[in-house]
């Protein structure tokens, strides 16, 4: 975790070069940022701004759909549908004491596979068709807009990670054919100031993947946590997406680039929506660090695990649809 005071901007407009003096430096600044901050926002990134208006609409519609009509898709076995408010907590945080549930409720859908697809096939950790609510005209089909052009952008942007590391172009592709991602639509009520004490919207915690993007709106409430401990603002930016490193990438770079702490407070007063994407690597690919990011000044740090086990550990302990009674 490293020391910052404010969250850098790193413009990814020259994200398709292959090679030349620009991708050369937006892979300098995927380095100064996510070793020190592990937090950046990144501009020019090319998803039409009609398509995110687009999303956070639909987003608002799905919200204000009954409960009786939601909770008909509550979150699945596949880890896919509607998550009411008080049913997920960040029991394993080890950043604060997790008492109450996150003031939160979302939407989720990853990717569509019906029982032709490989992985369907093959009995993958999650693998399989999404939940969809009824009655809402052009849901579906904006959700999965977003997920697609979002899942092609995050393909460019580990590219480049993987040069800034070092790293087998060809080899750290492969991690992610077809990788396991998340389009997740959340809702934050407006927490009144004398709940906020051990109330979170998002209690502190580090994404467990390998990379998020996150559209949000203007509200504000999200904020990432530096070495001395100090809580950084991240507010909305026009145009930007919130871009962070998750555990799987810490892990992959043998601790180089930063899974930095953050949560999300929101005492605005008003709703907040976010719209996070998730995008982490093939359930069967084993995480361990690249030997590229293993040195004599920094000797192996992990030791490897299996993506879908270690997502089911952490899925089983935080969300209430996942918990094995014991």
């Amino acid at each position: 975790m490293g020391s910052f005071d404010r969250i850098p901007i790193i413009d990814i407009g020259e994200i398709n070069q292959i090679d030349g003096p620009g991708i050369k430096s937006i892979v300098r600044q995927i380095q100064k940022a996510y070793e020190t901050a592990g937090f950046a926002y990144i501009v020019n990134h090319g998803v039409d701004p009609f398509l995110i208006k687009q999303l956070f609409q639909k987003s608002i519609e799905f919200h204000s759909l009954s409960y009786e009509e939601k909770i008909k898709i509550e979150l699945n076995e596949l880890h896919r549908g509607f998550i009411p408010i008080n049913t997920s907590t960040d029991k394993n945080s080890k950043l604060a004491v997790v008492t109450k549930p996150n003031q939160s409720e979302s939407f989720i859908m990853m990717r569509e596979a019906d029982r032709n697809d490989h992985s369907v096939k093959s009995g993958d950790y999650l693998a399989g068709l999404n939940q969809w609510p009824e009655g809402l005209v052009g849901f579906q089909e904006t959700l999965t807009s977003y997920f697609d052009v979002l899942t092609h952008l995050c393909h460019k942007i580990c590219r480049a990670i993987a040069l800034a590391l070092g790293a087998d172009l060809k080899t750290f592709a492969e991690e992610f054919n077809p990788p396991t991602a998340f389009l997740r639509l959340i809702r934050y009520p407006p927490l009144l100031p004398k709940e906020s004490d051990n109330l979170y919207g998002s209690a502190p915690h580090r994404d467990f993947g390998c990379i998020t993007i996150l559209a949000q709106d203007e509200t504000g409430g999200l904020q990432v946590k530096n070495s001395q401990g100090k809580w950084i603002d991240a507010p909305f930016i026009k145009d930007s997406f919130v871009m962070n490193i998750g555990d799987m990438l810490h892990r992959w770079s043998n601790g180089l680039l930063i899974s930095t702490p953050h949560r999300v407070i929101n005492c605005s007063g008003q709703e907040r929506y976010s719209c996070p994407f998730f995008f982490e690597p093939n359930v069967n690919v084993k995480v361990s660090p690249l030997p590229c990011c293993i040195t004599p000044d920094r000797p192996k740090q992990f030791d490897s695990v299996v993506y879908g086990e270690f997502l089911r550990s952490e899925l089983q302990s935080g969300y209430d649809r996942h918990a094995v009674n014991n």
